[in-house]
């Protein structure tokens, strides 16, 4: 099972092997899939016998079969002779009992010849859903019956609810071909409960809570939606009654040695093997073993991972606080990490105590200086809970600094909860104001509707210069991020960076001079460039750096940007839990490593992007973004389509002004490059009135431009495209932006080629594609010949089209830009000139179609795995459902079984098999 397509690869494996056993934990989907295989079934003619046992049913003789023959339409069991007839009547009540009661080889015997019969007449599927409830009387028919039956017209398919292995499948077959359930894919997660009413925001949560299990997710969806949460900003879930009953049915797999194993783990700050191995010594290895099988959680070298970050929880509840205080006290002494120890020691001893309060804001202190602002937090709220009553200087200055490293976290439940503490405590202003700046702080994106927080810090400031200053930097990230006020955000950012200046801590001054800079930049404003270097002399860290770094990518110094943001990733910022930075280095190095045609390093940097944030719990909106960015350079159009409406709409969600005409852009550009010019031109046109709503001026800030104008071409309006590339050369060229320039040339082509001066097109698209090579960016170069072949197709110069797609065709091929290279073969195909021929199969996917013609080629797996841009594992996984999909066992039958197929043509089906 690929985790993908379960139920093609279901009925795949059913038309293989004839038997199946499902198998998955209670909610898995098991029973959704068996519906779709039975409908599947009946729709190609067979006839579908079911039975769906419950808990009650085994106590109840041959109640599973009597089901099974209930779905059957009267006329059916006269296909059965004389007396046998008779024994299955009795059982559906549509005859006498036998006086001698019921015989078990009867009821075998009459069930075989039955099942023989309607086999050969139609083909018969048997779907037993939840089979490990079937009675003792119904298996023991059916399994005698199964045996008997001779027929290659009868399947099987059971579902079992079992994580490990079909146990009560295997017993009733044992020529059933297991199969895992797998869990939901993000994407079809996202599907399910936004379906049901869950904003986008919450859906990284769900998912990383429930871990995929349809069931568990949509508990959790309810249970936010019921409660009215669903309608607030992300935070940490608790599971709800239902979801904490669904998971007990997992843990009821593992014996009470291995759930005293997973309490410790769940209660661990980090857990690792070594750390439980310490706690149970001989122990732990085997029973982290049976856990994994269990599909509990992940062992990855020394980490350990839940499957679904509800499991711990629900242990942990599970066991008792006195356990758990046990628990923490032997984790204590078994970390390594001093700043760990002291948080467990805190889980283990509830009472006030001073010297475990103080040893608490050290560890705040530590981890603050670790950039880890997050387990801050939480150390000093504990501190602050173990202080003894009377103690209020220190307790005001414990939530104090908890509430700034909520903020810096961008965690607003902790900042709540310090600031909920604090503020009836704290009466100097100065401390009330930095309270409820750190509540502005961990809102992050989401900002819209802080206006009072912002006007009582305002008023509580008073002719504070320091705390003025702090109060309009806020004011201006405000106006950028909810109100998508440009103008007012650089001169709040400038009143900020004139009151720090002289005065109070250098960062403010920085963040002040930094956030100037963007918005002069966005603004068009040449002062730009000096605001950032005066940023940088106040201080070179790591905030100045990455818009120094931002500002070489959107001139195209793509070498020094990529130096820079590297040289961040490996800054500790990167590897001590704060997220927010980390992210936006990440997507940052997506934007750029897909400007530059690294296409397999933008999707690693953006499925590391989606690793960190699925693992903060954080909105899921930014790594849907990246994703699409990463996908429209070298993955599948489709896919980036769907990942950047998602983004669109979850910045819609959050009055994201900045992310939400970035993930438009990436839709139009995909829509444009699949012909689909009037949505194009929808997508874009939103950019456009997002962008000048924002007054953003400088056209290399976000390269809208010239997509919106090829998308008016193609959707019959080139008078407008020409409109909008005048002005916006106009501003190129009093900016130097080389490269809009050029992108306004390949549009401005598209206008002369539909005013017919073609020989003017020709030229601004060899000068196009000159200057984009120059810059370094191939797939701008690619696109460019591309059209430059379409155009020369047009004019019916056939070698210098097909000149010009096959030098498109190799720039996106080296650049792994494999949408592109669709493209640019798709329009060799059209010229008469195939860009391979592909031997196959018909019934694989495309991406199988795709391994299987490299495997006929004769590469190894590496090879394949870096040809495709895929991990080696992913590309031995591939290969296994190919050979099941084609039905051999090995490299060389399936390269054998290429060439005898038909055309030797690979016939990727839509993703479905046939």
């Amino acid at each position: 099972m690929s985790g993908t397509e379960p139920l093609p690869d279901l009925l795949a494996a059913l038309h293989r092997h004839g038997r199946v056993a499902l198998f998955g934990p209670a909610g898995s989907g098991k029973t959704a899939v068996a519906h779709g295989v039975a409908a599947a079934a009946a729709r190609g003619g067979a006839l579908v016998m079911r039975s769906s046992p419950c808990a009650e049913d085994p106590a109840i003789v041959h109640s599973g079969l009597a089901e099974l023959l209930a779905s059957l339409a009267p006329p059916s069991l006269a296909m059965v002779t004389g007396d046998r007839r008779e024994v299955l009547s009795a059982l559906v009540r549509r005859g006498p009992a036998p006086a001698r009661g019921t015989d078990p080889l009867a009821v075998r015997l009459a069930l075989a010849e039955l099942l023989d019969a309607l086999a050969a007449r139609d083909g018969v599927l048997v779907v037993l859903d939840g089979v490990q409830w079937l009675d003792p009387d119904s298996r023991d028919a059916l399994r005698g019956a199964l045996r008997a039956v001779r027929s290659p017209g009868l399947r099987l398919l059971t579902t079992e609810r079992r994580a490990t292995a079909s146990v009560a499948g295997h017993e009733l077959c044992q020529e059933s071909w297991p199969v895992p359930m797998p869990a939901l894919t993000p994407d079809a997660l996202v599907d399910l409960v936004t379906g049901l009413g869950l904003p986008h925001r919450w859906t990284g949560q769900v998912l990383a809570h429930s871990g995929g299990n349809p069931a568990l997710a949509v508990e959790l969806t309810r249970a936010l939606l019921a409660g009215g949460r669903a309608a607030l900003p992300p935070e940490p879930l608790s599971p709800s009654p239902g979801a904490r009953e669904l998971i007990r049915l997992w843990l009821n797999e593992i014996s009470d040695p291995v759930r005293r194993c997973l309490v410790l783990a769940a209660l661990c700050r980090d857990p690792t093997v070594t750390v439980l191995n310490r706690v149970r010594p001989g122990l732990a290895a085997e029973e982290l073993a049976t856990a994994e099988a269990a599909r509990l959680l992940r062992v990855r070298h020394e980490e350990i991972r839940f499957t679904a970050a509800a499991i711990p929880l629900v242990l942990a509840a599970d066991a008792g606080p006195d356990a758990r205080a046990r628990a923490h006290a032997r984790l204590a002494d078994a970390v390594d990490d001093p700043v760990a120890a002291v948080w467990h020691q805190a889980h283990a001893h509830q009472e006030p105590d001073r010297a475990l309060a103080r040893r608490l804001r050290a560890a705040a202190e530590e981890s603050r200086t670790r950039g880890a602002h997050a387990f801050a937090a939480e150390l000093g709220l504990l501190a602050a809970r173990r202080l003894p009553p009377g103690e209020h200087a220190e307790l005001v200055a414990c939530l104090l600094a908890a509430a700034i490293d909520a903020g810096a976290a961008g965690r607003s439940d902790l900042a709540r909860e310090a600031a909920h503490r604090v503020l009836p405590l704290a009466h100097r202003p100065a401390d009330r104001v930095r309270v409820r700046l750190a509540l502005l702080d961990a809102a992050c994106q989401r900002l819209r509707g802080t206006e009072e927080v912002l006007a009582k810090a305002r008023e509580e400031a008073g002719d504070d210069p320091e705390l003025l200053a702090e109060v309009h930097l806020r004011t201006a990230i405000k106006a950028h991020i909810a109100d998508g006020d440009t103008r007012r955000a650089a001169e709040e950012a400038g009143l900020a960076a004139a009151l720090a200046t002289g005065r109070g801590p250098a960062r403010t001054l920085e963040l002040a001079l930094l956030m100037r800079a963007r918005m002069q930049r966005g603004l068009g404003d040449p002062a730009a460039e000096r605001t950032l270097a005066r940023a940088l002399e106040c201080a070179p860290a790591v905030s100045a750096r990455f818009l120094a770094a931002r500002h070489a990518f959107f001139d195209d110094r793509l070498d020094a940007a990529r130096e820079e943001l590297l040289a961040l990733l490996q800054h500790p910022v990167a590897h001590s839990g704060a997220t927010t930075q980390l992210a936006e280095v990440l997507r940052c190095l997506v934007e750029l490593e897909a400007r530059a045609g690294h296409c397999r390093a933008a999707i690693e940097h953006a499925r590391r992007l989606a690793g960190v944030l699925s693992e903060a719990g954080a909105a899921p909106g930014l790594s849907w973004y990246a994703m699409a960015v990463a996908e429209s350079a070298g993955g599948e159009f489709a896919r980036a389509a769907r990942l950047a409406r998602l983004g669109a709409a979850a910045a819609e969600e959050e009055g994201d002004v900045v992310f939400l005409p970035r993930s438009l852009l990436v839709l139009g550009t995909v829509e444009l490059a699949t012909g689909e010019a009037a949505r194009a031109v929808a997508a874009l046109e939103r950019v456009r009135v997002l962008e000048t709503a924002q007054q953003i001026a400088d056209p290399s800030v976000l390269r809208w431009h010239g997509e919106l104008a090829e998308a008016l071409v193609g959707s019959g309006d080139p008078a407008a495209a020409a409109t909008l590339v005048e002005r916006t050369r106009h501003q190129a060229l009093a900016l130097d932006r080389p490269g809009v320039l050029a992108a306004l040339d390949r549009a401005e082509a598209l206008v002369r080629i539909a005013r017919r001066d073609l020989d003017g097109a020709a030229g601004l698209l060899t000068g196009a594609g000159e200057r984009f090579a120059g810059l370094g960016l191939p797939i701008e170069h690619g696109r460019t010949l591309l059209a430059l072949g379409r155009l020369e197709r047009s004019r019916r110069r056939g070698p210098a089209a097909r000149s010009a797609v096959r030098a498109a065709l190799t720039a996106f091929q080296q650049r792994g830009a494999r949408p592109w290279a669709a493209l640019a073969a798709a329009e060799l195909d059209r010229l008469g000139t195939p860009a391979a021929v592909r031997p196959a199969v018909r019934g694989l996917t495309a991406a199988e179609a795709e391994l299987a013609a490299l495997v006929a080629e004769g590469l190894g797996n590496r090879e394949a795995a870096t040809r495709l841009f895929l991990s080696v594992k992913t590309v031995e996984g591939r290969l296994t459902r190919i050979y099941r999909k084609v039905g051999v066992r090995s490299r060389a039958q399936l390269v054998a079984a290429l060439r005898r197929s038909p055309g030797g043509r690979i016939r990727p089906v839509d993703g479905e098999v046939t």
